[in-house]
């Protein structure tokens, strides 16, 4: 992987928002990304794992809209850049690996998916990216979080390829699933995501498509920074 960072004065300050389907490639080809670019990365799916798994930890039910949206509010969610790892801290407490656990992955997009907990975390990931310079991914970052992003991506890929990466993943962490389990519970998140009421995931109409099917990792960030660069020159 080409790692060395791109130093464009035409790259500072802008925001590259992308979207996409659970287990589409986004997080690490987004991070990936920002390592190239020498931006932020901005990971909005974690905030909202970050609440998820507060709410398992506390026996709040997942269907609690008001106090989930409370607790969006006030719960002091940071990110730091650790050895090239981006490390999410929930009250102070690193809870990265935490939140990619499958009892966290199941509930996320009902959490999500209250109007007040969207309203709240949106906020926090909009004052994140005051400054530019950015990468941002998630479900609604093109159409609602960043809907004027001067580069907008939006990732998919097959149910089958991405519940194999998931697999890999979660054997990675010491995790057993079967690969048909995750491809239930990707069918089901991606019915939750496109079907909820309050910023359902969407393909913004000036995003551009990049299907990672068949892309290796290191094919897909170059295909993707190519057209940031094309873009922003």
């Amino acid at each position: 992987m080409k790692n060395k960072p791109i130093n464009l004065s035409s790259l500072r300050g802008k925001i590259v928002a992308i979207d996409g389907p659970a287990g589409s490639g986004k997080s690490t080809t987004s991070k990936l990304i920002a390592a190239r670019l020498g931006y932020t990365y901005l990971d909005t799916g974690a905030m909202y794992r970050a609440l998820t798994y507060y709410a398992l930890k506390n026996n709040i039910p997942f269907s609690d809209g008001v106090k989930l949206s409370k607790l969006a509010q006030i719960l002091p969610i940071l990110f730091k850049t650790s050895a090239d790892v981006n490390r999410v801290f929930l009250n102070g407490n690193d809870v990265t690996d935490e939140i990619r656990l499958p009892e966290v992955t199941k509930n996320a997009s009902e959490v999500a998916a209250h109007k007040g907990v969207r309203l709240a975390m949106v906020k926090k990931q909009q004052d994140f990216g005051k400054e530019g310079s950015i990468v941002a991914e998630g479900r609604d970052t093109t159409t609602v979080v960043f809907p004027n992003a001067d580069v907008k991506i939006y990732l998919n890929a097959s149910v089958e390829q991405r519940a194999q990466r998931r697999l890999l993943d979660l054997m990675k962490m010491g995790v057993t699933t079967t690969l048909k389990e995750l491809q239930d519970d990707i069918k089901k998140r991606d019915h939750k995501d496109t079907s909820r009421e309050h910023s359902p995931l969407t393909k913004a109409k000036d995003a551009i498509l990049v299907d990672t099917t068949s892309m290796t990792l290191e094919g897909q960030v170059d295909y993707i920074v190519n057209i940031i660069r094309s873009m922003l020159k």
